[in-house]
């Protein structure tokens, strides 16, 4: 239930959104690209990165799936959103329930297991937070996005991303050596090391190697060549930048009111 006078748009959807009272009209910019500052748009990191080149088990994968591969991207897109917001919860000292407030399941199995899984990481390790969900930018870069978790770990300060495929992707070390760029740039955070909290991983429990984080069923995947990795994304951000020479935004318009 919504409290009365909530506010249900996090930060980061604020700047996606264009209200206009007088208009009884509600514009969400599209996902594609970030507002900087009036008339300034920025692409997301993640888009940026659409443009590197899949690898061969990508492809195979489409073959196998064929029609249902959007359907299928979809739902676990919903998942990995659900999963994202119930750790952003716990971190920040809320309550998660399985159940809603009508004795509802508000979860799939899955995604409650992948809750579990990340509960068990931050219970084990006991990160200090400092900053969760963050809104990220490069002005020198011109590329903006959003940073899952920056934590203090073993005396070093690390920027996690979680993640809820089946699999790893290269694109996921340079999309945060990206945000760990724009983390120094624009907050003065020098980033030591990044890492994957891969909540589909095959681990059977704690591992007694010195370095290596896990648990059943998850696991950290370390990437230590953040510059290196941001070297690539610059990369992939000229092939980007050749189809897309000006970053212009689309705007979803809806009112704000309806009435048969």
């Amino acid at each position: 239930m919504i409290k009365q006078g909530m506010n249900i748009l996090k930060q980061n959807e604020k700047k996606r959104l264009d209200f206009q009272p007088e208009l009884k009209q509600i514009n969400f910019l599209d996902r594609r690209v970030y507002k900087r500052s009036e008339g300034v748009y920025y692409p997301s990191v993640t888009t940026i990165l659409q443009y590197m080149p899949k690898n061969k088990f990508f492809e195979s994968w489409l073959k196998d799936v064929g029609h249902n591969a959007d359907l299928i991207m979809r739902r676990a897109g919903k998942e990995g959103t659900q999963v994202h917001e119930a750790a952003e919860s716990l971190v920040l000292g809320q309550e998660v329930s399985w159940m809603d407030d009508y004795g509802n399941a508000k979860y799939s199995q899955i995604v409650w297991e992948m809750i579990l899984k990340f509960y068990d990481f931050w219970s084990t390790y006991k990160p200090e937070l400092i900053s969760t969900e963050d809104f990220v930018y490069s002005d020198e870069f011109k590329f903006a996005g959003t940073a899952d978790l920056v934590v203090k770990m073993d005396n070093e300060t690390w920027l996690l991303d979680l993640k809820t495929s089946n699999s790893l992707h290269k694109s996921y070390d340079l999309q945060l050596a990206a945000y760990a760029k724009a983390l120094e740039e624009t907050k003065g955070i020098k980033i030591d090391r990044t890492g994957i909290i891969w909540l589909k991983a095959q681990s059977r429990g704690p591992s007694k190697k010195e370095g290596v984080y896990q648990g059943k069923g998850w696991k950290i995947k370390v990437i230590d060549e953040i510059d290196y990795n941001f070297d690539l994304f610059k990369t992939i951000y000229k092939l980007y930048s050749l189809e897309n020479p000006n970053v212009e935004p689309i705007y979803n318009s809806y009112p704000t009111t309806l009435k048969l």
